[in-house]
């Protein structure tokens, strides 16, 4: 047996058949550390920002526990659905997803903040589509991979069809606009079709297409434009657009090995904006060193890790739906913790992304959790799935 099937914890299920729930120890051992590091290093960000403007110090605290829990019953609602279900259903969740991002464009029902209209505001609660429309839109992409495996591997047309579908939601995003959660959905779903067999000189051809179209969209807006000249000589305007860098490279460059102590970040102190949510990891770079930076860069290798090896198992145990979408996840994941810690060390441009399940964010906190139910839920078929399969193959061979 493998080590990645070596550590399931399983819970008898009271009924007729007798099923067993498998519970994979690994990835709630790695969820839980990242949360707890988030969490508190969230405290420490926000803290000051939080007494000053609200007068109390734990209004982010408090607001984000709100969204783990919100996070963890939406996991457990996830967990109780068959991936056979969500398969069926799917083309009715990549129609929900465009009907969301249009609602969100429409002034009265859309939140506009920041010069950005992503939130839709309801019963008090303001939640960002995209996190949605991203989980809605990949459980598509796996199940069309799934449904039209020959197709996609032979044809430009296979290809084609599902990758109209990502410009049409990367345009909507863009309309926001959200330029990375754009670029990161559209980069999500073409691995995942890459992975299901979609052909290399397709994927290439079309990969140099996208890269152009995003590269023309930077270029022609001012304002992205601004960031990029920011990001490419932030001293050169230390007070203008490179200000958010300068104050992020200068927390970074404070910690040096062990940091200057957790709670004691000067940048935090109204030096650094958005400090508890898209530059958390400067601020954890300022208070804990190289030390920390390390930690919380194994924590998220460690888990992209095991969501591999659960998309592994789920391949070879037969499950192509299953395997596409961990694989999906685990893409997602990495690609938008890159970016965010790659924003705040000064290597990529200046992105409105959240380090997932760390930074301050109410609306990536619930999805990135209804992801990790996903994913617990594929990696508990797919155990049923191996081990039902073994107890056949004797009586096969028979």
């Amino acid at each position: 047996m493998s080590t990645a099937e070596r550590t399931p914890m399983s819970f008898a299920r009271s009924s007729g058949r007798g099923r067993v729930i498998h519970i994979d120890t690994a990835t709630l051992a790695l969820v839980l550390a990242i949360l707890l590091f988030g969490l508190i290093m969230m405290t420490s960000a926000s803290i000051s920002i939080a007494g000053q403007y609200t007068g109390q110090p734990f209004y982010f605290l408090e607001r984000q526990l709100i969204a783990v829990a919100l996070g963890v019953a939406g996991a457990v609602f996830v967990f109780s659905l068959k991936c056979e279900r969500l398969e069926r259903i799917s083309p009715w969740l990549m129609v929900a997803a465009v009907v969301l991002l249009l609602a969100v464009l429409v002034p009265g029902l859309g939140l506009r903040v920041n010069g950005g209209r992503r939130w839709l505001h309801l019963a008090g609660f303001s939640f960002q589509i995209s996190e949605l429309a991203r989980l809605l839109v990949l459980v598509y992409i796996a199940s069309y991979a799934t449904r039209r495996q020959d197709e996609l591997r032979e044809s430009f047309a296979g290809l084609a069809k599902p990758l109209a579908l990502l410009a049409l939601i990367a345009a909507l995003l863009l309309g926001e606009p959200d330029f990375g959660a754009a670029a990161v959905m559209f980069a999500t779903g073409f691995g995942m079709l890459f992975l299901a067999g979609a052909r290399l000189r397709y994927v290439t051809a079309l990969t140099l297409v996208a890269v152009l179209a995003f590269a023309v969209l930077a270029v022609t807006s001012a304002y992205r434009m601004r960031r990029i000249t920011g990001f490419i000589n932030p001293w050169a305007s230390p007070y203008g657009a490179g200000f958010q860098l300068t104050q992020s490279l200068i927390a970074i460059g404070r910690g040096k090995w062990f940091g200057v102590g957790l709670g004691n970040s000067v940048q935090k102190l109204f030096y650094l904006p958005e400090a508890h949510t898209d530059f958390l990891f400067a601020v954890l770079a300022e208070e804990l060193g190289l030390a920390g930076v390390l930690l919380t860069i194994g924590l998220f290798v460690g888990f992209i890790w095991r969501i591999f090896q659960i998309a592994e198992l789920a391949a070879r145990a037969g499950l192509t739906f299953h395997r596409l979408l961990a694989a999906g996840f685990g893409l997602w994941l990495g690609m938008q913790t890159f970016i965010n810690i790659g924003v705040n060390m000064g290597i990529l441009p200046t992105k409105g992304l959240t380090l997932p399940m760390m930074s301050y964010g109410r609306s990536s906190m619930i999805m990135t959790l209804v992801w990790v139910g996903l994913l617990l839920r594929i990696y508990h078929e797919t155990l049923l799935e191996s081990r039902g399969a073994a107890r056949l193959r004797p009586e096969q061979s028979a």
